[in-house]
């Protein structure tokens, strides 16, 4: 499938500035800056309630900013929405739904289409294509259940190709998958990072983060690190994130965090 034209590593693709969000008082992000390089894959991973997926809903607009600013390069997200594809934890899925695993991936199709449009050729091959590269021709007239956990989550990573996406933000998308298909997750992502395609994704598994991601923000509702993954997910880091900065031995560390990536 042929892939938006999209800047180099080099530029930041995502800029949070400030950020925060709060569900009513409760704050879920805190004074958030950081920024996100083209073409890239980056783990955010953090504790329970550090924010990981608070982040991928502001990114949509689905949350309002009590503070800080979000830009898609050098504009609002919501305004180059066609770029964003968003895949939601599983257990969001009703399987049971009476659907088709090629109906789903035309679902990808229907924000580009005109009103009282219907789904043309060109939309067929789009949808097609994003079939073939997640290997899933052979299952298309498959109801969706009928599909085993890692084609399931292949079908909704071809639905997000089908829209044309070029970055994609992945809720927890390793969940209840089994070792064969995390690991042919694990390899989609990294070739979708070297295609130039920018994978930001909420990782509960720090392992998980290491192998299969280039960068790392460690959230704990504030900015804890950011850089490459192996630097983020130091001891340190990680007990400050999930020890909220008491150490092994009872003391606190002070640790230096970046918050824009190398390039």
């Amino acid at each position: 499938m042929s892939v938006t034209p999209v800047p180099t590593a080099t530029h930041n693709i995502l800029r949070f500035r400030d950020v925060s969000v709060h569900y009513g008082r409760q704050p879920a992000l805190e004074h958030l800056t950081l920024d996100i390089p083209c073409g890239s894959s980056t783990a955010i991973v953090g504790p329970n309630g550090a924010g990981k997926s608070t982040l991928l809903r502001a990114i949509l607009g689905w949350l309002p900013l009590a503070s800080g600013d979000i830009r898609l390069g050098d504009a609002h997200p919501q305004h180059l929405l066609p770029r964003l594809a968003y895949l939601s934890q599983r257990q969001a899925v009703d399987w049971d739904f009476p659907i088709t695993v090629r109906g789903v991936v035309e679902q990808g199709r229907y924000p580009s289409l005109r009103l009282f449009r219907r789904i043309s050729e060109a939309d067929h091959r789009q949808v097609d294509r994003a079939l073939a590269e997640l290997g899933l021709t052979e299952f298309a007239d498959r109801q969706i259940r009928q599909l085993s956990g890692g084609q399931q989550q292949r079908v909704f990573l071809a639905r997000a190709l089908a829209q044309g996406a070029d970055i994609f933000l992945l809720d927890e998308p390793f969940a209840g998958l089994d070792l064969f298909a995390t690991e042919e997750l694990t390899h989609i992502l990294r070739a979708w990072e070297a295609q130039g395609r920018t994978v930001l994704a909420a990782v509960h598994d720090l392992e998980l983060a290491r192998r299969g991601f280039t960068l790392g923000v460690l959230l704990d509702t504030t900015l804890v690190a950011a850089g490459p993954v192996d630097a983020v997910l130091s001891a340190k880091n990680i007990d400050r994130a999930f020890r909220h900065g008491r150490c092994v031995h009872g003391r606190d560390t002070p640790l230096p965090h970046t918050t824009d990536f190398p390039p």
